[in-house]
């Protein structure tokens, strides 16, 4: 959960906030490379060796520089103009806990996740000191922080599939309804059997889902699914959709366009899933996959240095490597190779993979950068001579006009309220004016 990824010569760590990769030489004694989605979040730095690094996480903005390099502490740098550029320490205040790792909910705001509990602190760069906002004892395993919504799961328990949610928001911590993971297996004794690699949190269709690799089991399905379990802000965590993977191995989730990409490293191919193009019949829904397997699309990596000849060919990348890594929602890592990739899914080859017309329209209607794509299904339809055209030029034309309909009626209610606000806004002044002088006449009379 540290997203520390492994390299031969640096130490490199990934920051699922910040969307941020740190290249750490000699503690960084001789330098600390930060690169970012802009120019804006790329940094390079560096600073006293005083240990290994073992979590390095700038806050919003690159406010505060955190770096855990003990079991115990947490220690900070400001990087605010005309602060202090000088290091200070927090120890975690729990007696004989260690510090798993940490999470910033806002520029100046983190938690301490230990094994022993969580403990979270208003950071004060200008005293370059923390001040202890709230606490929660808890045992703890491993954690998992969702950024977009502030939201930390802590796996608790012997077996660790008892999951604690906690949300952050505006220096505040509220404590969510806890839930249990349901195991293929319980073993006895009882032992650790969930891991933080089987699960993943990440937000669909504007809901929280957390989504729970489920390997097969030697007395269940011989094949693996991912289950997900919608979390609420406020009410039960239930488990609502299952996806059906129909084969065994090693995966990986990404979530892309409310889209629930599963890479299977041995075939070298990715499943698509839209929970959403099922309509729901009963309390958990079964999904199989929108689209034939496909693999992720080659690229090759072009050379660069003094020994380069201009005619050699860029390398192929090596896809669905064992040292990739995978962080939410969209991101493909590979330290070895040193590059970072935003994955995307194209539209256009689903016109000819999905050969049902009226789902077709309702997958490409959720997604994204969908109109051009949707003409083409449009023009197709209408320029093809095929049998039987007519219903599904009926089915296709029904649901664009759905669409619409919606579209409109939507257009309209923000108009009326539009228009109230602005009749209320005429209105009230005078309103109040009117009050004012009946006040004043009455008493005058009186």
């Amino acid at each position: 959960m540290n997203g520390y990824i492994y390299s031969p010569v640096n130490n490199v760590f990934f920051d699922e906030a910040n969307k941020q990769v740190f290249a750490v030489r000699s503690g960084g004694a001789t330098g600390v490379v930060v690169k970012g989605p802009d120019d804006k979040s790329s940094v390079a730095f560096r600073m006293d060796d005083r240990g290994e690094v073992k979590c390095i996480k700038f806050s919003i903005g690159n406010k505060i520089l955190a770096v855990q390099r003990t079991l115990k502490s947490v220690d900070f740098i400001n990087f605010i103009p005309d602060y202090p550029h000088t290091e200070f320490t927090q120890e975690c205040k729990t007696k004989n806990a260690s510090v798993l790792g940490f999470c910033w909910t806002s520029w100046n705001e983190l938690v301490f996740i230990t094994d022993q509990g969580i403990e979270f602190y208003q950071v004060l760069p200008d005293k370059r000191s923390l001040k202890q906002l709230k606490s929660q004892s808890i045992n703890v395993n491993w954690y998992q922080f969702c950024p977009e919504t502030a939201v930390l799961l802590l796996s608790t328990t012997v077996q660790g599939n008892v999951l604690q949610p906690f949300a952050f928001k505006s220096g505040t911590m509220s404590k969510m309804s806890k839930f249990e993971i349901e195991l293929p297996v319980v073993p006895k004794p009882a032992k650790l059997s969930l891991s933080e690699r089987d699960i993943a949190m990440a937000t669909i269709y504007g809901q929280m889902f957390v989504m729970y690799l489920k390997h097969h089991s030697r007395t269940n399905s011989p094949t693996a699914e991912v289950v997900l379990y919608h979390l609420p802000r406020e009410g039960v965590c239930k488990k609502t959709h299952v996806l059906k993977l129909n084969t065994t191995g090693k995966f990986a989730l990404n979530i892309v366009d409310n889209l629930v990409v599963v890479h299977h490293q041995s075939s070298q191919t990715s499943l698509i899933f839209d929970i959403k193009l099922k309509e729901p019949d009963c309390a958990v829904n079964t999904h199989q996959p929108v689209l034939p397997a496909r693999s992720i699309h080659p690229y090759r990596i072009p050379l660069a240095g003094p020994a380069v000849v201009p005619s050699q060919p860029p390398i192929p990348c090596q896809l669905y490597s064992s040292s990739w890594s995978v962080f939410q929602p969209d991101i493909i890592i590979s330290a070895s190779e040193g590059y970072l990739w935003y994955l995307q899914v194209k539209l256009p080859p689903t016109v000819n993979l999905l050969q049902d017309k009226g789902k077709l329209m309702d997958f490409l209607l959720r997604r994204r950068e969908c109109k051009m794509v949707i003409l083409s299904v449009c023009s197709q339809i209408l320029q093809g001579g095929e049998k039987g055209r007519l219903p599904i030029v009926a089915t296709v034309f029904d649901k664009l006009n759905q669409v619409y309909k919606e579209y409109l009626e939507a257009e309209q209610s923000y108009t009326a309220v539009v228009l109230l606000f602005n009749i209320c806004d005429f209105i009230i002044p005078y309103y109040f004016t009117y009050c004012i002088y009946c006040y004043i006449n009455t008493h005058l009379n009186q």
